[in-house]
């Protein structure tokens, strides 16, 4: 759309939309029926995902069916400048990157409320919903629903409802294999999870 600069490389996919006035550095690839606003660097998201509004987004990666909402921001260096550590899911704990610059990394179908500011080298899982003030922690678990205060299990059966309206919108259905997989990720994820 109007206004728009964009500095390469740089990949929009079928279908994708760059939002009016948006700021994009490569290297990003904005994936097919995505949309993206405000500033973006360094950055994939894949399709079906929304950064519609201003904000800003650098090194991270999102996955399929996620929205951001509105000011929705990550920190994708350290204030020290120190080595990033993320979430590993085989060690379960963080692991040293060897990067000076990570930002945020989401599951597919998470979702997250306008004014949601993320730390550095922060991991989502899948079907995650995020809102309120202040900063979630570095590892938010799938099926999380909450914010800084602290997070409740997400239940299959209201994700699920979300996910058939959300993908119903873009003519595409929430098969019984979608389900299928999502519930076995909620199983498989069940012990990362607080109550």
């Amino acid at each position: 759309m109007e206004g728009s600069v964009i500095r390469g490389p740089f990949a929009l996919c079928e279908h994708a939309t760059v939002k009016l006035g948006s700021k994009i550095y490569g290297p990003t690839t904005v994936g097919p029926h995505s949309k993206v606003g405000g500033e973006v660097n360094n950055s994939v998201l894949f399709g079906y995902s929304n950064k519609g509004h201003d904000g800003f987004l650098g090194n991270s990666v999102i996955g399929e069916w996620c929205n951001l909402g509105a000011d929705t921001n990550n920190s994708n260096l350290k204030n020290n400048y120190a080595e990033v550590r993320l979430w590993d899911y085989e060690t379960e704990g963080f692991a040293k990157t060897g990067l000076q610059f990570c930002g945020l990394m989401m599951g597919d179908h998470s979702k997250c409320g306008i004014n949601t500011m993320f730390n550095t080298g922060t991991v989502v899982g899948v079907f995650a919903n995020i809102f309120g003030s202040g900063f979630p922690r570095n590892f938010v678990p799938s099926y999380s629903w909450g914010g800084s205060y602290g997070f409740t299990t997400y239940l299959t059966k209201k994700a699920f409802e979300v996910a058939e309206v959300v993908m119903s919108r873009r003519e595409i259905e929430f098969s019984e294999q979608d389900r299928s997989i999502l519930e076995h990720v909620f199983e498989e994820t069940k012990r990362y999870r607080r109550e």
